[in-house]
């Protein structure tokens, strides 16, 4: 869920995988893996940073429901 999350919040953004790892300050390369779902468990930083770009809560990112 969070791969696919990612993916749809960054291109509704139109922000490029690079431009993101750069806004969050992670590698390109962990930016790439969190959306091909081989990243399994970013930290929990990572996640708030992403989080934080775009204006969701992690759960929102994470694709969690209340």
């Amino acid at each position: 869920m969070l791969a696919e999350n990612l993916k749809k919040l960054r291109k509704r953004k139109k922000l490029s995988q690079e431009k993101l790892a750069r806004l969050v300050d992670i590698s390109y390369n962990t930016i790439s893996k969190i959306e091909s779902g081989k990243a399994k468990n970013p930290t929990f930083e990572t996640l708030s940073k992403l989080a934080d770009v775009f204006e969701v809560s992690i759960d929102e990112l994470a694709g969690r429901k209340h």
